[in-house]
Order: C-alpha cells, then structure tokens, then sequence
C-alpha cells in the first residue's frame, strides 16, 4: 500500500485555505461620500452586524485594506482621488460599487457626475438602490465572500462608447428627464 499523495494535494488544499481565511479576514476601505453612508454604517450596527462576516474592522489606508467600499455619488473631481486610493490597495483587492448613483451615475446625469465608478475602476459587485437595504449590503458581500474564497477577480471595466462592461441589469439609460417622466406619471 503506498502513503504517496496525488499529485496537487497539498497546493489545492492550501489554495481552499487560503481562500477561506481571506473570506472571512476582509479589511474594507470605505470611500464614503454622500447619503448612502447612513445605509453603509447600519450595516455595522448590532442588528445587522457586519463583523460576524469578518468584515467589521474598517482600515482607513489603502495599503491595509484589499477591499475598496465605494459609497455613493463620485463626481469627476473625486474621481482622480478614488483612482489613487485604488492604485495604493495591493493585491489581491477587490471593489464594491455601493448604491446606485456609484454604479450608473444614478439620476445625476449630468456633466459633474461620473456615469458608474467602473469608468475609472474595474468593479467586482455592484449593490445598486437608492439607497440600498442593510439586507442587500450583507447579500452583496456574501457574493464578495464566495468570489474571494474561489479566488475570483474577474472585474467588469465599463466603455461608455461599446456599452461593454456592466451587467445589462444596469445598462439602461436612466435620465434626470426619464425620472420626472416616471415621477409625474404615478
């Protein structure tokens, strides 16, 4: 009887612990800038506790975060900033796009806001509302979870000229214009 292993034992069992202690070791970034960050720091309150995901601690410098929390409406000025904050992250790192104006520009469709971060950034989850529930935060990182136990980076990087990029549950075109439309019409 031979004791020999097959071959890749030890690395794929290493690699699935790797991942697992990643998954639940996740030091966040938090780039907050505007009403979704209410919805943000409820997710740390005792009802929803975002700590028993391992992801409770906040790091407040990129070089000790792998996980970039982009929270709300970036403008083209902030952009520049959140660039270099993501550039410093090492990796691996991941990025979550928080609310709806983060992920398409929301109903700023304007020439002050950017159109979704994943037009400076590539983005790993999108958690999209106005702003989005406690409930979907803790869903879209329990998504974010499974990514970083698989070892998955496959990011989306948006090309405003091709519509290439995003999920195509966030490629329709949602004006200011649209919005009244919709608004007058209830």
């Amino acid at each position: 009887m031979s004791l020999s292993s097959p071959a890749g034992f030890f690395s794929t069992k290493l690699g699935d612990a790797l991942g697992w202690a990643r998954k639940f070791s996740i030091f966040q970034y938090p780039f907050v800038t505007a009403c979704c960050g209410m919805e943000y720091m409820s997710t740390a309150a005792s009802h929803y506790d975002v700590d028993r995901f391992g992801a409770g601690f906040p790091r407040f410098s990129p070089r000790q975060s792998d996980v970039l929390f982009v929270v709300g409406t970036i403008n083209h000025k902030m952009a520049p900033v959140l660039k270099t904050v993501f550039d410093q992250m090492c990796e691996p790192k991941w990025v979550v796009a928080f609310g709806v104006c983060t992920c398409t520009g929301g109903f700023y469709d304007n020439y002050a806001t950017v159109q979704g971060i994943d037009t400076i950034i590539p983005v790993d989850i999108y958690i999209p509302g106005c702003p989005p529930r406690p409930e979907n935060v803790l869903d879209g990182l329990m998504k974010l979870q499974d990514k970083i136990q698989k070892g998955e980076q496959n990011r989306t990087l948006y090309d405003p000229r091709t519509k290439v990029g995003r999920p195509a549950q966030l490629q329709r075109d949602y004006s200011i214009t649209q919005h009244i439309k919709n608004i007058e019409s209830l």
